[in-house]
């Protein structure tokens, strides 16, 4: 369970997992308030927060920092204007040590982003150094892509594979010859 920041409400909650059952879930780590590559993968999310949506989506932002700071960080920086999805806490790395991306020695989460399935499913972990900051479009892709392979079993999809796009049914018979 963690305390979350409802941005659009101006209130204080809290939330855990049960609560993303059925839906998919974006859990988005970030190193902390008031940094400077942080603020830029926020507003690259806002900006894509009603398509994540579309696709039965939730996007929770998280960091070590606590929910006061998420208010006055929200408040303070002009890219944050707007923010649609949650900003939990996990301000003593509880849960951020549990998955294993609590660095020591900042006190700090690392940059991580991960994919939950509606049966609460990981299908993507991703973790980045802190100075490089994530496409919130390639995780959209991503969610995109795993959508439509849990609505149309038996196929995949390729790599760069974009919504419309073509996918693949693997087969002995199509073994060695994908480029058909």
């Amino acid at each position: 369970m963690l305390e979350v920041y409802h941005a659009g409400s101006q209130t204080v909650g809290k939330i855990s997992s049960g609560e993303f059952a059925k839906k998919w879930l974006v859990l988005f780590y970030y190193p902390a308030d008031f940094t400077f590559v942080c603020p830029t993968e926020l507003a690259d999310l806002n900006r894509f927060y009603a398509e994540f949506k579309k696709y039965d989506a939730e996007v929770v932002a998280v960091s070590t920092d606590t929910v006061y700071t998420h208010k006055a960080w929200l408040e303070t920086e002009e890219l944050l204007k707007g923010i649609k999805f949650p900003m939990a806490a996990d301000h003593n790395g509880k849960l951020s040590k549990e998955i294993d991306i609590y660095n020591e020695e900042t006190g700090m989460a690392k940059r991580a982003a991960f994919i939950i399935d509606p049966n609460g499913v990981l299908r993507a972990a991703d973790i980045v150094s802190d100075s490089i900051g994530r496409s919130a479009a390639e995780i959209l892709r991503k969610l995109k892509a795993f959508y439509f392979v849990r609505k149309h079993p038996g196929n995949v999809c390729p790599a760069n594979w974009e919504e419309g796009q073509e996918t693949i049914k693997p087969s002995i018979k199509n073994a060695g010859k994908v480029y058909k």
